[in-house]
């Protein structure tokens, strides 16, 4: 009984802080609504008795991704961000937008959904092996070819980032050497004099 009532506060709570994620004008208040969704996300995976994985969503989402947020909110101008146009003229086409979406995600979804237990790793099983041995065996096992594609991509991001980075800072050294040498070999001060 006491498990359904937190699953059921866990999932109201997830829904309404995803909400109120999109809907605040603060970006920070929108990383602190988010960081309350990881934490019942946690929670919902403690119900499941999915202890690893709530640790896993602890530290890493709530831990490492909100800091990372938080630099990028930090760092990036958000006074010339509020200025920019709209991609869409009305706040209400888009949420009409979304709805569709979201009606057909649950079309196409809620059909294929089947309660139970699915594939060869039973609650026994589970327990038998512990967590953490089922989805490394899992992972590398029947989903190795996804983790090295995921793995992957992600080397390309972080190639390209640097990459971009370089670049910039690249560009912005040459306009700096060409302003500061009008005349190669002379000092600020034999500039004044001629």
């Amino acid at each position: 009984m006491f498990t359904q009532i937190f699953f059921i506060y866990c999932a109201l709570m997830i829904i309404a802080s995803s909400i109120l994620a999109i809907s605040f004008r603060n970006p920070i208040h929108c990383v602190l609504m988010v960081l309350v969704l990881f934490f019942h996300m946690a929670g919902l995976y403690l119900t499941l008795n999915a202890e690893f994985l709530a640790a896993v969503q602890i530290i890493v989402y709530a831990g490492a991704i909100l800091v990372l947020y938080l630099f990028v909110l930090f760092l990036v101008s958000l006074r010339d961000e509020i200025r920019l146009i709209p991609f869409i003229a009305n706040a209400w086409i888009g949420r009409a937008v979304s709805a569709g979406l979201a009606g057909v995600l649950l079309f196409a979804v809620l059909p294929s959904f089947t309660i139970g237990e699915k594939g060869r790793w039973t609650v026994e099983a589970v327990r038998e092996v512990t967590h953490t041995k089922a989805i490394g065996q899992e992972l590398y096992t029947t989903y190795l070819l996804p983790f090295e594609i995921a793995g992957l991509i992600l080397l390309v991001a972080l190639l390209g980032g640097l990459v971009l980075a370089r670049r910039e800072r690249g560009e912005s050294d040459d306009e700096e050497v060409s302003a500061d040498t009008t005349h190669p070999g002379s000092t600020p001060i034999q500039e004044e004099v001629s």
